[in-house]
């Protein structure tokens, strides 16, 4: 390997960039999320169950997902992370926009495949992108500004999703949501300069496959951070799937309502939280390199109890903002949305630190496939399930429970954190003594 060579200086051009890949993210997360506020429009319209609405929100997507997101990894490896992340908003923009014109349950189950597909070639390659921008020192602040994709993803998917499907129907929100990041793959491919490598990135010829995902699963912190960050996502995407229709359900919300709380409020306060963990994160490294993990493991704690409450606290309207309720419930929620993305930024942080650059997408991918497979496959459809199983006992209130139980497995996200940390600051220690 070919020694590393001075981190490039930090300019405009590095600042650019980071503000087209974090942008490109966060409609990565608005074409991923506009399904959760079309839920009831489009059960209605194609009469299926909540058991369907997950197979189509979870399931389905990440099979496909998680069958291309190592091929695209290591595709970016070899050839750079740029023309990668541009084909595959795009990709990922245009069947988003097809969704709107399914006419069938199985053409729109079809066209989400389709959006798996491109989005697997978005995260992990930008992960890495950011990660050879900015240098170590300030790495956790510029992957919180990349990380705020899901936040303001859910404020802008979630909330004009909502008023557009309110308004014009959920089929034009398809489209309208889709459209832009059409425009923003060609934007990074044609204004983005990609970052100077720090080390040889590209891959090996000789190096297999197998050799190189050998080599990734021979590190113990890394497979304690996937299983981290996999519980995670569970109760995320579970939790982002069902929350419009938890409070249309158990709080006599309509839809523009419903997304409009949840995008505007938890979006906003997660976005806050995100960037708030990257700066609090790159504070406390410098005192001990175990906080790079450990900040995760406080939040995520806290977030338990939070989310629990939010689904068991009872019907009632806590104030006005306008003419939208704002369910008593819903402020449980506010602080559960600034704690539960904590675990995010801290995770991608410490793969950067744990893989040199040639292996980092490939890492970043393993990662997120773990996270999309069972997150976004088992989350939803996980919670669709045990709605349907307690409906016959609990009415309306199904959904209620179901999400309750499935918030208390942030738990499991802190007890794989706090296995991680100890192995992670071994190998930061063993990496730091040898250079």
């Amino acid at each position: 390997m070919k020694p590393d060579l001075p981190h490039p200086p930090v300019t405009w051009r590095t600042h650019y960039a980071l503000a087209v890949l974090a942008t490109i993210y966060v409609f990565n997360y608005i074409d991923r999320l506009v399904i959760s506020i079309l839920v009831e429009p489009i059960k209605a319209e194609f009469a299926i169950s909540d058991t369907q609405i997950g197979l189509l929100s979870g399931v389905a997507f990440a099979i496909f997902y998680t069958l291309f997101g190592f091929p695209l990894g290591r595709l970016s490896d070899r050839i750079g992370r740029k023309p990668v992340v541009a084909l595959a908003c795009i990709a990922w923009s245009a069947t988003t926009m097809l969704c709107g014109l399914a006419t069938s349950f199985a053409l729109l189950l079809l066209c989400r495949i389709g959006v798996a597909v491109g989005e697997a070639g978005g995260t992990a390659p930008s992960v890495a992108m950011v990660s050879e921008l900015y240098p170590e020192r300030r790495r956790s602040t510029a992957l919180a500004v990349f990380m705020m994709g899901p936040s303001l993803g859910a404020v802008i998917g979630l909330g004009l999703g909502g008023w557009i499907a309110q308004t014009y129907g959920w089929r034009i929100a398809f489209i309208a949501i889709g459209a832009p990041g059409v425009l923003l793959g060609a934007l990074l491919a044609l204004t983005v300069r990609a970052p100077r490598p720090t080390a040889r990135r590209h891959v090996d010829d000789a190096e297999a496959w197998t050799t190189t995902l050998a080599a990734l699963l021979r590190t113990p912190s890394f497979l304690w951070v996937i299983a981290a960050g996999t519980a995670a996502a569970v109760t995320g995407y579970a939790m982002g799937t069902w929350n419009p229709s938890f409070l249309i359900r158990s709080h006599g919300l309509d839809v523009k309502q419903a997304g409009l709380l949840v995008g505007l409020g938890g979006g906003l306060m997660s976005t806050i939280g995100t960037l708030t963990c990257g700066a609090v994160t790159d504070r406390l490294v410098k005192r001990d390199r175990g906080w790079q993990l450990g900040v995760a493991a406080i939040a995520c704690s806290l977030s338990v109890p939070l989310g629990v409450a939010f689904y068991l606290w009872p019907a009632g309207t806590a104030f006005h903002v306008g003419s939208l309720p704002v369910p008593q419930a819903f402020l449980s929620y506010l602080a559960f949305s600034f704690t539960a993305t904590w675990w995010s930024v801290p995770c991608f942080g410490a793969m950067s630190h744990l893989f040199p650059p040639q292996r980092l997408a490939q890492a970043t991918s393993l990662f997120v496939m773990s996270m999309t497979l069972l997150g976004v496959g088992l989350g939803p459809i996980l919670a669709g399930g045990l709605s349907d199983l307690l409906t016959p006992g609990l009415g309306a209130d199904a959904l209620r429970y179901a999400l309750a139980a499935i918030a208390s497995l942030y738990g499991v996200t802190v007890l794989c954190l706090l296995k991680a940390i100890p192995r992670f600051r071994q190998q930061r220690s063993l990496a730091a003594a040898a250079a």
